[in-house]
C-alpha cells in the first residue's frame, strides 16, 4: 500500500484511534477507573464545549447504556470526585452532570502533550489543509456512526 492509496489513510486513522483507546484505558488504570468512564468524561466535555445540557438519560445514549448502568457510572465518577450532579436552573426537575475541575487538570496532566502537538501540527497547516484535514475526520466519524 503506497500514501496515495486511500486504504493507508483509513489505516491510520484506525492506528491513530486504536493508540487514543490504548491512552484512555491507561489513564483509566492509573486512577482507578473503567474505560467507559474515561469515554462518559470525554462525552461531559464535549456536551460543555458545545453547550449541550448533559443529563443521566443524555449520556446513557451516548454510551449505549442502559438506565441502571448509567446511573452506576454516574455514582461511580461522583464518588470519585470527578463529576458534579447540579439542579438545571431552568428546569428543577432535570439533573446536570458536570466534570470537575480536579477531573480536568487529571486529564490535562495525562492528555496534554499529545494534545498540544497534535493542535501545534495542525497550526502549521494552511487553512485548505486544516479543512481537508476536518472534512475528513467528520465524514469519517458519519461513516462509522450512520445507520
Amino acid at each position: 500500500m503506497t500514501e496515495e492509496d486511500p486504504m493507508a489513510t483509513v489505516h491510520l486513522l484506525r492506528r491513530v484511534s486504536v493508540e487514543f483507546g490504548l491512552r484512555q484505558a491507561e489513564f483509566a488504570a492509573r486512577h482507578g477507573m473503567h474505560p467507559t468512564d474515561v469515554r462518559a468524561l470525554v462525552c461531559l466535555l464535549d456536551a460543555a464545549r458545545s453547550d449541550t445540557p448533559a443529563t443521566a438519560g443524555w449520556l446513557g445514549a451516548q454510551l449505549g447504556l442502559n438506565s441502571a448502568g448509567t446511573t452506576a457510572l454516574i455514582d461511580r465518577l461522583e464518588r470519585l470526585g470527578h463529576l458534579t450532579r447540579t439542579r438545571d436552573a431552568r428546569d428543577r426537575r432535570r439533573v446536570l452532570l458536570t466534570v470537575t475541575a480536579s477531573a480536568v487538570e487529571r486529564g490535562q496532566e495525562f492528555f496534554g502533550r499529545p494534545l498540544a502537538r497534535m493542535t501545534e501540527l495542525l497550526g502549521t497547516f494552511d487553512r485548505r489543509e486544516a479543512a481537508a484535514v476536518r472534512r475528513f475526520l467528520l465524514e469519517a466519524h458519519t461513516a462509522l456512526t450512520e445507520k
